[in-house]
């Protein structure tokens, strides 16, 4: 039988994360790229080069997305893309702490169909496939039932509580924070936080796996004002991302939106309406 895109970006986050931990502890060559946009190694090069060589060797016919590749417009004139992202949480593989994930995401026709995030440092291992549910290392997991803000455990950056984000009221949530953005996504998914958001513009490569990991777990997922995600777009950046289940998603809109209709509010990414 054909090796599934799950079970191949399942095979490749392995030999991801073998790639990395072996330039622990070396001189890693760091620079900072332009625009503020962080940091880079050649841990994040070694990865991006072999996941390239493993994803498009199996899949030649799919565009490539990656934080670490030249953006090649040629993936928008494929159906079916990977979305990559390397070392997610770069800084903290450069600081030798153990939050760091490969994220892995193959899109088609704009929607992710397979997903996975991994940590090895951690032995973590988050997958989904559209319409199958999500899983951390073979068991499934879904996110949390908690319906209103009020003490909600919310994974988000200190900035994203910011009154001027709230025209409804900055929300009386645990604010809580983990370096790496897949991970954060993957950790509600699992039920260990309620929510997520951030308001900043977000790579895909930062969100597309996690998005479904989410949806996959029972989480409504948007952007900050409700629209639905898109992948593989000609400029490959969402408005934000908001992820909770679905009352708790939209508390969360209310208080971001109050008065407005939200963009695509009920018809986002959730495990019971299938749409993502």
């Amino acid at each position: 039988m054909p090796e599934t895109d799950l079970a191949l970006l399942t095979r490749a986050a392995h030999e991801a994360g073998t790639v990395a931990r072996g330039f622990l502890g070396q001189a890693l060559d760091i620079r900072y790229k332009d625009g503020d946009a962080g940091p880079v190694t050649k841990a994040d090069l070694a990865v991006n080069a072999r996941l390239e060589e493993i994803l498009r060797d199996a899949r030649p016919g799919y565009g490539w997305l990656s934080e670490e590749s030249t953006d090649d417009t040629a993936r928008m004139a494929a159906e079916t893309a990977f979305i990559v992202d390397p070392i997610d949480g770069t800084r903290s593989y450069i600081e030798g702490a153990n939050t760091w994930a490969h994220a892995l995401a193959v899109a088609q026709a704009g929607t992710v169909t397979a997903a996975v995030v991994f940590l090895p440092m951690l032995d973590r291992m988050y997958t989904a496939a559209l319409g199958h549910g999500a899983r951390l290392n073979g068991l499934p997991i879904t996110v949390t039932r908690r319906a209103l803000p009020e003490r909600a455990e919310v994974l988000a950056t200190r900035s994203s509580l910011e009154p001027h984000h709230w025209p409804g009221g900055v929300p009386r949530v645990s604010r809580h924070h983990r370096p790496s953005l897949a991970y954060r996504q993957a950790l509600v998914a699992e039920g260990r936080f309620d929510a997520m958001f951030t308001f900043r513009p977000t790579w895909e490569w930062d969100i597309a796996a996690g998005s479904l990991i989410l949806s996959e777990a029972g989480a409504r997922v948007s952007d900050r004002r409700g629209g639905r995600l898109q992948f593989n777009a000609p400029h490959p950046q969402a408005d934000g991302m908001v992820a909770a289940n679905p009352a708790l998603h939209d508390a969360f809109l209310q208080r971001l939106l109050p008065g407005d209709t939200p963009t695509g509010s009920g018809a986002e990414s959730s495990r019971a309406s299938r749409e993502s």
